[in-house]
């Protein structure tokens, strides 16, 4: 025989009813005490001797309601917050779920079962996440209801978690193996705000490089590295923040890259070089290069402003021939008593053309390439090459500014085409002008179009950068 078990308002009902028809009494009293009509403790005595003690089970027990959705769709959802649309907000999730999804559901439902789930918002403030945490250690049974509030208070605030929290380091053995970098805009000089690009050695406290800027850019962070590939050789890695410089991810993958979607330009060639790239968003992960940068705006300001430098050029000249060295002397330990993993450095043709901007173009009708308003030609060895129409290639431009393209796995020299030419054959007599022929470097990987896009695929879906 089946055993029926009763909810805590049925089992009374049952109760009553039963020592009402076993015994007798006065039904009015019942319907009283049970907050029933008379005419229903009626039914209920009816019901009794009818079917016994399982008569008293509501009759919606065990059913669902027409619109309760399927127990595979919270579990889609679960599946699809922590794989595609991981560290979204949930009203984000949301709004996706309705259009990419077309998952018809309301916000409470996915909020009520991702929190169920174990998973909290990106955006979940601190009371928030305070009382999340309450709700896991209830289920841990670290905690009960009989603690007092100053005792819950305290459990709970005894253990943050690692992405609230800064612990101590180790610092690296070698000098050379991590290099902090950053920029930090402020009014250094003048009457407007620039940026100081720095790069420090994390085991020597060295700084290896710096140069000033408008604004924080690719060619600020270029001209660092530059300054750390002549002067010290190939670092092992770079621990920068997540600027877009070194971390940009397109929402739209299949957008064409251009010069402004730096992350395979610095990356890229990070790669080509061998050097490590780790970024991160908190800036305690790398305290020594924010230290660095309070000290300079303590001290750095008040020499520019002393010596009356107003200038990019001079501050810059200032920066690198007198202030960093004078500051490495007084903060930084000796970096050549320590064993260093920095690499030879390369040749200053390699840094120079590894320290490129790539950017995708085709040829137009007239076999031209259009690049920053202006149009350019190929040619090879003071010839000029043509190609089909939208002829796929890419564009090279040096760090030391001169413009190369990459055709079919070939470099050739960009000459740019002026809308008029300079002499008349005609009217003018053309002077004789010696033509020097131009370095045009042998074509090697990092130039290929094919491993280029490669590299911006592999860095757009799996976040490798370098």
């Amino acid at each position: 025989m089946r055993k029926v078990n009763l909810r805590m308002n049925e089992q009374e009902k049952y109760e009553t009813i039963k020592e009402l028809v076993d015994h007798g009494g006065n039904k009015n009293k019942v319907a009283l005490k049970l907050n029933i009509s008379r005419r229903q403790v009626d039914r209920l005595i009816i019901i009794y001797k009818e079917k016994g003690k399982s008569s008293f089970i509501h009759g919606n027990r065990g059913k669902y309601p027409t619109k309760t959705l399927d127990k595979s769709i919270s579990e889609d959802i679960v599946l699809l917050y922590t794989t595609k649309y991981q560290e979204f907000n949930f009203r984000h999730f949301h709004e996706y779920l309705i259009e990419d999804e077309k998952l018809d559901i309301s916000y409470k439902y996915v909020y009520n079962h991702l929190t169920k789930a174990g998973i909290l918002s990106p955006k979940a403030r601190k009371r928030t996440k305070k009382e999340f945490k309450k709700q896991q250690l209830q289920k841990e049974k670290k905690i009960n209801l009989a603690m007092s509030d100053e005792q819950i208070e305290t459990i709970i605030n005894h253990e943050i978690s690692l992405e609230d929290s800064h612990p101590r380091g180790e610092k690296p053995k070698y000098f050379g193996e991590i290099i902090e970098m950053d920029g930090s805009i402020h009014l250094w000089f003048g009457d407007k705000k620039t940026c100081l690009h720095l790069a420090i050695d994390k085991a020597t406290s060295t700084v290896v490089g710096g140069y000033f800027d408008y604004q924080e850019t690719l060619n600020g962070y270029y001209t660092v590295k530059y300054q750390i590939l002549t002067n010290y050789g190939i670092p092992y890695k770079f621990l920068t923040d997540n600027r877009t410089v070194f971390n940009y991810i397109s929402l739209n993958p299949d957008k064409r890259v251009s010069e402004k979607d730096v992350l395979t330009q610095f990356g890229y060639a990070c790669k080509q070089l061998g050097i490590a790239l780790e970024t991160t968003s908190v800036s305690q992960a790398k305290g020594l290069i924010e230290r660095t940068n309070g000290t300079f705006q303590g001290r750095l300001i008040n020499e520019l402003k002393l010596n009356g430098i107003n200038t990019l050029e001079e501050a810059n000249k200032y920066l690198t021939e007198i202030f960093i060295p004078k500051f490495n002397s007084k903060f930084a330990m000796d970096y050549k008593k320590f064993s260093s993993a920095f690499e030879t450095s390369p040749s200053d043709e390699k840094i120079n053309y590894t320290l490129a901007v790539l950017t995708p173009r085709k040829t137009d009708s007239g076999n031209a390439i259009k690049y920053k308003n202006k149009y350019y030609q190929p040619y090879l060895n003071n010839e000029l090459k043509c190609f089909r129409p939208k002829t796929e290639v890419l564009v090279i431009k040096a760090f030391k500014g001169e413009l190369l393209v990459t055709i079919d796995e070939k470099v050739y020299e960009l000459k740019e085409l002026s809308r008029n030419e300079r002499f008349s054959k005609e009217f003018d007599e053309v002077p004789e002008i010696k033509v020097r022929k131009k370095y045009v470097p042998p074509m090697n990987h990092p130039w290929k179009v094919a491993s280029f896009k490669k590299q911006i695929e592999k860095a757009h879906t799996n976040r490798v950068y370098a």
